[in-house]
């Protein structure tokens, strides 16, 4: 088993526990030939790479540690325009250079805008990865955010946050977020609002970028097939003709302060009305953060409690009651907070039963706990999807990304494994037991007129 931490300054095998001590950037040697390798290149930029054999294709992303809650007033918004500008050109590139690139190798370019990173990340044919490096690197280091394409994106992010508000299982989760979160910015929405994105300037959204896309905060993963040394040498030779000035004795910026936040929740009820059929439930609270031991844990409690058809959430609500067609419960995890919640959808009239029962599922886990039959089922669940999850080498690119940012520590399968194995049926009740008793938020999106109506 494999835990390997990842410094920021040195990979002196000292601290690194290379597998190869007259090769430091190996991190870590699988079965069937796959390697893990680490470098910090001159800038302070972060390359992991993992080697597949045996595939044909490559995963790259290009990952800078900054979201949404990073944004400062009168930026708000930025970080999701940036995500929509940088495929609008560069100063050698058009946005349809940037597409015809990719499309001309049956390739795939997308971002991902979060609330602690933004990522620009592509999927080609091994033989492609060169060009797939160059332009994704062209993109991130030499964007010209044009006034014309950022007016015309600002109305295609207006129709975009306008679609997720006329889904009412989105609005419920956003607005759940935010009540649970409280004036932390990890509770502002990754998007913006409308208000920000039609007030924020070509000005602030160039501050942002100009402030965040440097060498020290940049992190590129990549998995499939490759060279790592190849990689490196891609990466310094894109870096260099966009004009980047690297230097050799540059370290990279530190991660992001795992100090749990003190966090203030608008505990209680909050009505949303919209004109829906159906009412839209979550009810939940704060969670863990991401460096939290007892994250497996976690996992095994969401399995238990709402992670699938035989789950206790489903099987009382929906195949016992008939209430819900969709019913289950959700964690999310950041370096300083997170929230814990459970959803369900159901005719409006139902909601005051449906709460109840949300609320009565997982007070029972906390007093009664759990049997051995649903750990061990909850163990095969979890095991099983990571096996599957990391047959993709986009999985493992998003992997080597997370660990880079958040723990600082490199997984192996087996150790992943073991975590998931060693949670036991107490460790799942303490937790619940905490959950239970931590200040509580229920979210409703239906068409309610007053709180007298749900029957709560």
């Amino acid at each position: 088993m494999v835990m390997i931490p990842l410094p920021l300054h040195s990979l002196s095998t000292s601290e690194f526990s290379s597998v190869d001590p007259a090769d430091p950037t190996l991190v870590h040697r699988g079965d069937g030939g796959s390697e893990v390798r680490r470098s910090i290149l001159p800038g302070g930029v972060r390359v992991l790479t993992e080697a597949m054999p045996g595939q044909r294709s490559t995963t790259v992303g290009f990952w800078v540690p900054v979201g949404s809650r990073d944004e400062t007033e009168g930026h708000h918004g930025s970080t999701h325009f940036l995500e929509h500008l940088l495929f609008k050109g560069t100063k050698k590139r058009s946005a349809l250079d940037i597409a015809q690139a990719f499309d001309e190798v049956g390739g795939e370019a997308n971002a991902a805008t979060a609330k602690e990173s933004t990522c620009y990340y592509a999927r080609v044919l091994d033989a492609d990865l060169p060009l797939a490096m160059e332009v994704i690197a062209d993109m991130v280091t030499s964007a010209v955010l044009d006034p014309q394409e950022l007016e015309q994106e600002r109305g295609v992010i207006i129709e975009e946050i306008a679609m997720d508000a006329d889904d009412a299982t989105d609005v419920a989760h956003e607005k759940f977020v935010q009540a649970v979160l409280g004036e932390h910015p990890l509770g502002r929405p990754i998007g913006g609002t409308p208000e920000e994105i039609m007030s924020t300037s070509r000005e602030a959204v160039l501050e942002h970028y100009h402030e965040h896309y440097r060498p020290s905060e940049l992190i590129i993963t990549a998995a499939g097939s490759l060279q790592h040394d190849e990689v490196c040498r891609m990466v310094l030779e894109a870096l260099t003709e966009a004009g980047w000035e690297l230097d050799p004795l540059a370290s990279p910026e530190p991660r992001r302060n795992a100090e749990p936040a003190q966090i203030t929740s608008r505990p209680g009820l909050e009505l949303i009305k919209r004109p829906v059929e159906q009412a839209n439930i979550i009810v939940g609270c704060t969670g863990i953060t991401g460096h939290d031991p007892r994250r497996h844990t976690l996992a095994v409690l969401n399995s238990v409690l709402g992670g699938g058809m035989s789950s206790r959430l489903f099987q009382e609500i929906r195949e016992k009651r008939g209430l819900v067609y969709s019913t289950y419960s959700f964690s999310a995890a950041y370096s300083d907070a997170g929230y814990f919640g459970m959803y369900a959808g159901c005719t409006p009239s139902k909601t005051g039963e449906v709460v109840k029962l949300l609320v009565a599922e997982l007070e029972k886990l906390a007093g009664d706990g759990i049997t051995e039959e649903e750990l061990r089922k909850a163990k095969g669940q979890l095991s099983g999807g990571t096996v599957l999850a990391l047959e993709d080498p986009g999985s493992r690119m998003s992997r080597l990304g997370r660990a880079e940012m958040i723990t600082g520590e490199f997984q192996d399968l087996d150790e992943a494994l073991a975590r998931v194995a060693a949670v036991t049926r107490e460790d799942v009740q303490d937790l619940a037991r905490e959950l239970v008793g931590r200040p509580r938020t229920i979210t409703v999106v239906g068409p309610f007129e007053t709180e007298a109506e749900l029957g709560l």
